[in-house]
């Protein structure tokens, strides 16, 4: 019966030792639970979220920029590494020449 006894004390000294540590640490208990954790939460969330943000934007413009500079580079390469630009020249369309159209058109009587 006494070990109980002794159990007890010695988890008491414990408990009042670890609630005057953090009191010393921390603060009067009234002065820590000043801002609610949830809000200290939702700050930290909405930092993480910005920061994750901030990455994909900077990833996906620095990804397009290097691809750009592929593109460029292969133009003035010659197409040795990518695709090969095609250029068209426009023809002429008949009604833009001088010459008449050889076919004869018929009105319909």
């Amino acid at each position: 019966m006494s070990g109980d006894r002794d159990v007890v004390l010695l988890e008491t000294v414990k408990t009042h030792r670890s609630r005057l540590v953090s009191a010393l640490l921390f603060g009067e208990l009234d002065e820590r639970r000043l801002v609610d954790d949830n809000v200290r939460r939702l700050v930290v969330g909405l930092v993480i979220a910005a920061v994750a943000c901030a990455g994909c934007a900077g990833t996906s413009f620095v990804l397009s920029v290097l691809a750009d500079q592929r593109t460029n580079q292969s133009q003035t390469t010659g197409g040795s590494g990518g695709a090969v630009p095609v250029t068209v020249s426009p023809s002429p369309s008949p009604a833009s020449t001088d010459v008449p159209d050889p076919t004869p058109t018929r009105e319909p009587r």
